[in-house]
């Protein structure tokens, strides 16, 4: 799988490049925005690994401009502390985060990661529909319908998503739905905040004023089991 990698400083790329490749993946890097575009544009990787702060171009116009090519994933590379920026990179489609400085072996696993979320599960795997109020679930194919619209969703999304019409009724908190949907012991529990919000706007009616997705105060957030829902 190829791999494209967008950081401005030649000591971060290559050690980035290198433990990549050595996992076994095919990389190309590009030193900022419109270049990573470019090459992007004409053969499109299977996941970037995009720094933030880029010179001519941020990381979060180049997210944006990736998004409207297609679904691309991306894991961008934050500076430590920056909780804002990581929150916009993620509002704008960034799947998953990595703060500076970090440990190359950690940046190669959650790139494994989120490839195995986008790739869904294996063939043999079953056929599993989930269905809720008007919104339907074809797991296997990554698929989701709204009133049979098809909506456009990151990897996590996908997955709060599912994990959530498996468990309808029941509230869950930030921290264990960090645990129990992404797999992680730690981290920033607005990455939750921020994946919830998005999906409240491709799900509800109103996302100022859920009925599906509700906060629970104190605890976290639940699937509301509506009259008439399966």
């Amino acid at each position: 799988m190829k791999v494209l990698v967008v950081d401005d400083d030649p000591t971060v790329a290559e050690v980035v490049v290198g433990y990549l490749e050595r996992a076994g993946f095919t990389t190309a890097h590009a030193a900022d925005g419109p270049t990573a575009l470019a090459m992007a544009f004409a053969q499109m990787p299977d996941l970037v690994v995009l720094d933030l702060m880029l010179p001519g171009m941020d990381g979060l116009d180049v997210c944006r401009r990736l998004r409207e090519r297609g679904p691309v994933p991306v894991v961008m590379l934050t500076a430590l502390g920056d909780e804002a920026d990581r929150v916009l990179g993620l509002e704008v489609g960034a799947d998953d985060y990595v703060t500076k400085p970090f440990s190359p072996r950690e940046l190669v696993l959650r790139v494994r990661s989120v490839l195995r979320r986008v790739a869904g599960p294996p063939p043999s795997a079953a056929p599993v529909v989930l269905r809720h109020a008007d919104i339907e679930i074809d797991v296997a194919a990554h698929r989701v319908l709204r009133a049979g619209r098809e909506l456009a969703l990151t990897a996590r999304e996908f997955d709060l998503l599912c994990f959530f019409l498996g468990s309808p009724g029941r509230a869950f908190s930030r921290d264990e739905l960090m645990r129990r949907v992404w797999g992680w012991e730690f981290g920033d529990q607005s990455t939750v905040t921020v994946h919830v919000r998005r999906l409240r706007e491709k799900i509800e009616d109103d996302p100022a004023a859920p009925r599906l997705l509700v906060t629970v105060w104190g605890v976290g957030y639940r699937l509301e089991v509506e009259p008439g829902c399966p």
